[in-house]
């Protein structure tokens, strides 16, 4: 049975991750961070220089996707339309933490797959966020967390496809992916906070990896979990009233743009038979 290689635009995205992963935790390994009370500008000297460097690899994997046909023109025209779309229903008012720049990334890394998911979130939120003014040290890490949420759409199982199971399902990952988008965008700057009379929520050095988790999993759900929870409604309801439409069109594209390379069986025999 053949067996699948990444492909080297899928190994640049595994090494964005990564920088990313390393990003959000490395206040915890390098040198004691400055904490305070409210800490607005974490990671203001390093955020330039995270988002240069997540820039570089995303064109890198798209130079990489087209140089092997992964993707072409077209796919990238579609993955620019969607940014673009994505970052207006930003605009879309909701309770809580509810947003609607994640409806099409989820929906995108579905239909495509996890390399186009990964990338339809980080260009959405690049994109929204220059719309909406919303430039700072936090970019480079929205842009991580919506890229993973893309990518995790795009490795759920197809289920029953074409019917409301299939939608429902993907309403739940949505409703998870809210969650799971502020459970990632905490750590941008929870490090860097601390309030004495509520130590047992925060992060001290020299506590072990189980007190982390503790303190953090306090934090989030006393402060974050039902912030969240409305992103993770939004996200399930707009999936269930327009995914269904959305992703026929989506998929309709997906079938058009994609192409399988094959190799020609070798014949001498010509084409046509010669009388």
């Amino acid at each position: 049975m053949p067996t699948r290689r990444l492909s080297y635009a899928n190994l640049i995205l595994i090494l964005a991750s990564a920088l990313g992963a390393a990003a959000f935790l490395s206040p915890f390994f390098g040198p004691r961070p400055q904490q305070s009370q409210m800490n607005a500008m974490a990671h203001s000297g390093d955020a330039m220089l995270i988002l240069s460097l997540v820039s570089l690899l995303s064109l890198a994997a798209v130079a990489a996707g087209m140089q092997s046909n992964e993707m072409n023109a077209k796919t990238l025209a579609v993955l620019g339309a969607l940014a673009a779309v994505g970052a207006m229903l930003r605009f879309i008012p909701g309770p809580g933490g509810f947003s609607g720049v994640f409806f099409l990334p989820i929906m995108a890394g579905y239909a495509f797959g996890a390399q186009f998911g990964f990338l339809a979130g980080l260009v959405t939120l690049l994109a929204s966020a220059f719309l909406t003014g919303g430039v700072g040290p936090w970019l480079p890490y929205q842009m991580f967390a919506a890229g993973w949420v893309g990518a995790i759409a795009g490795l759920v199982p197809h289920v029953r496809p074409g019917t409301r199971w299939e939608i429902a399902i993907l309403a739940g990952v949505g409703l998870l992916l809210g969650l799971f988008y502020g459970l990632v965008m905490n750590l941008w700057f929870w490090p860097f906070v601390f309030q004495p009379q509520q130590a047992a929520r925060y992060w001290q050095p020299g506590d072990s990896p189980l007190e982390i988790v503790k303190a953090y999993a306090l934090f989030y759900v006393i402060t974050s979990f039902a912030w969240d929870l409305w992103r993770g409604l939004g996200n399930a309801a707009l999936i269930l009233i327009f995914g269904a439409p959305v992703l026929r069109l989506l998929q309709r594209y997906q079938k058009r743009f994609h192409f399988v390379w094959t190799d020609a069986p070798f014949s001498l025999t010509p084409p046509f038979s010669q009388r």
